[in-house]
């Protein structure tokens, strides 16, 4: 069993009943987010690279929570350096956690912390926990490797960007879903600001009408998978 939550942008919560796994969780200074830094409980934090819309409120919760910082080597070394406790992988790497397998994609954006560190390179994640395969794309543009992805593992649920001007619009994630075959497709990173408004709805439509499974999630809600 595992339950996914979406906190807004490109924030989700997974949770198999035992170990609870946030994902990118910004929430402070986030329009759209549902809830505040200070709900969130969570004994691993996942930080697909370190721009402020996704580094988020991310050690600050680690800390608080005394939660695993999960994250490619700078940026794992970057939150160790800020005080949280952190495990750091890089790209093509995989690793055996308590809440089960999580493996690093590449991603084709940018990472850069706040500050203006480098942050080594930007990712994705696939992880299985709960019985249940899950890819989070995270800030990405459409690339022909998103179907090695969907070869080497089969993703019950795959998390991609709309919002396009940083990222995908919908048409390339159409495409993406199309590579990767995930038996459930969520779109993500749109309309937190006006400059990545989209129609979620659209999205689903358009991969519904390629033969998959899409399902828009209202900010805050559970499902399970």
């Amino acid at each position: 069993m595992l339950k996914l939550t979406y906190l807004s942008h490109s924030s989700f919560i997974l949770d198999d009943g035992t170990h609870t796994l946030v994902i990118d969780p910004f929430l402070s200074g986030n329009p759209t987010a549902p809830m505040k830094a200070d709900d969130i409980e969570a004994q691993f934090v996942v930080l697909t690279h370190a721009h402020g819309d996704h580094l988020g409120d991310g050690l600050d919760i680690a800390k608080k929570h005394d939660a695993l910082v999960i994250a490619v080597n700078e940026l794992a070394s970057y939150a160790a350096a800020q005080g949280a406790k952190a495990h750091n992988m890089h790209i093509g790497g995989a690793y055996n956690f308590p809440f089960g397998r999580l493996k690093w994609t590449i991603a084709h954006h940018g990472s850069s912390s706040p500050d203006g560190q480098y942050m080594g390179e930007p990712a994705g994640v696939v992880i299985t926990m709960g019985g249940k395969t899950v890819y989070h794309t995270g800030d990405t543009g459409l690339f022909l490797d998103m179907q090695l992805i969907g070869e080497r593992d089969a993703i019950d649920c795959m998390i991609a960007p709309i919002g396009d001007n940083f990222t995908m619009g919908i048409d390339d994630a159409v495409k993406a879903v199309e590579f990767v075959k995930p038996g459930l497709a969520i779109p993500m990173h749109y309309n937190t600001f006006p400059v990545i408004e989209a129609d979620p709805d659209e999205f689903r439509i358009k991969v519904a009408e390629k033969g998959f499974n899409a399902r828009v999630m209202q900010f805050g809600e559970t499902i399970e998978l």
